[in-house]
């Protein structure tokens, strides 16, 4: 029976690479130096007549792919280095980092056992007798989706998103993403910011009842958000609360980690002391959700995200620079270009239409278009609506 090409075996994983021939003497030997570098890491290799078998527990794999190739360079081809072996470490490399399971510990990937202690006897079981979103089950949403209308594709429009977006049909976009006034009182251009929280709720949850009216079937919704605490407001929790009402399903929470360490240490009268510290945000919050299911259909051929560029951003932490350019868009609170870019390509395929109903100077829309993907942005600003439409026609 042939073996797989990746294979636990008790504490290891097993890699093979095949082999027309048994290794030399000299191959041989470069094999077991590449193996003395295994002090510091977990593995080893065992040679056959027609395979060499990688067992691999933990590794730096940064390290490791500059001592193999260092000593391919050093040997030269009589100590072993054959063109052969180049190969054969070129493809064990590849097959090392295409392993997308493992644990970080001690700056090393453990790909064995890493999870052992996380088993739960019956886990699938239990999964389901508890139900998976169980408050989202009885939602009610169609998975007949609709275009969206020619007169809405690719546009800026100045107008109240509650009422522009009525004018859409049901399910025509396949992902919103947007960060809405924080309602702190910041100088927007015409929105009202600073109002009683009762009203910044209701006119809130009118747009994104909106928002998930127009979704598509298995749409996401992504809301940058920042609580208030000076006024103990945990509007993250709130809306993510709100979804959850409407039956939508939470899919996660990426930390948006804006190492910004220019805020107040503690409330006036309270230093060193537990009278009333001042807890330190250096990030905000972006809340996912799901509409109808999980999973979203689309073409492996629209799909436009990288491996690196996966295993990076599932980790959801993203650390990424607050953006620079507000003076120059003169608005005071504008989210990175890169933020939505990392949404985009992780949560959507290439040819999706993306919602933005707090468009601001279009951020959103620019990561769109710049990403092959239809988009319709809209605010009540129509100075700001000017500006998104000048960064819309600077790109090429």
């Amino acid at each position: 029976m042939p073996r797989r090409d990746a294979a636990p075996v008790g504490e290891y994983l097993r890699l093979d690479i095949p082999l027309d021939t048994p290794l030399t003497g000299p191959e041989k030997g470069l094999v077991d130096a590449v193996e003395g570098h295994a002090r510091n890491n977990g593995f080893y290799f065992e040679t056959g007549d027609n395979d060499l078998s990688f067992f691999l527990h933990a590794l730096d794999p940064a390290e490791f792919e500059g001592a193999v190739r260092a000593l391919l360079r050093e040997r030269g081809e009589s100590g072993g280095a054959t063109p052969r072996m180049h190969g054969v470490f070129t493809e064990l490399l590849g097959k090392i980092d295409s392993v997308r399971s493992y644990g970080i510990r001690g700056g090393r990937r453990i790909y064995a056992t890493y999870n052992r202690e996380r088993k739960v006897r019956g886990r699938k079981e239990k999964e389901a007798a508890r139900g998976p979103w169980f408050y989202a089950l009885d939602h009610g949403f169609t998975p007949e989706n609709n275009p969206l209308p020619g007169e809405f594709r690719d546009r800026v429009i100045r107008g109240d998103s509650e009422a522009v977006l009525r004018a859409l049909p049901p399910q025509c976009v396949d992902i919103v993403i947007t960060s809405p006034p924080y309602n702190f009182g910041l100088g927007y251009d015409t929105t009202e910011d600073g109002v009683d929280w009762e009203r910044y709720f209701s006119k809130l949850f009118a747009v994104f009842d909106e928002c998930i009216r127009v979704l598509k079937f298995g749409g996401r919704i992504i809301v940058n958000v920042q609580p208030l605490f000076s006024d103990s407001i945990p509007s993250h929790h709130i809306i993510s609360h709100y979804f959850m009402e409407k039956r939508l399903i939470w899919k996660g929470e990426i930390l948006w980690e804006k190492n910004n360490y220019n805020c107040k240490y503690t409330a006036w009268g309270s230093w060193k002391s537990p009278s009333n510290p001042y807890l330190k945000y250096t990030w905000e919050f972006l809340e996912v959700f799901s509409k109808g299911n999980q999973k979203k259909e689309g073409s492996r051929e629209k799909v436009d995200i990288t491996a690196e560029e996966f295993k990076k951003w599932v980790v959801a932490k993203w650390s990424i620079a607050p953006e620079k350019r507000m003076k120059e868009y003169d608005h005071p609170a504008m989210f990175p270009e890169e933020l939505v870019m990392r949404a985009l390509k992780l949560f959507s395929y290439e040819g999706d239409v993306v919602l933005d109903p707090f468009n601001g100077t279009g951020t959103t829309c620019v990561a769109a278009k710049k990403l092959n993907r239809g988009y319709l942005g809209i605010d009540i600003s129509e100075k700001y609506c000017e500006t998104a439409k000048r960064r819309l026609k600077e790109i090429l």
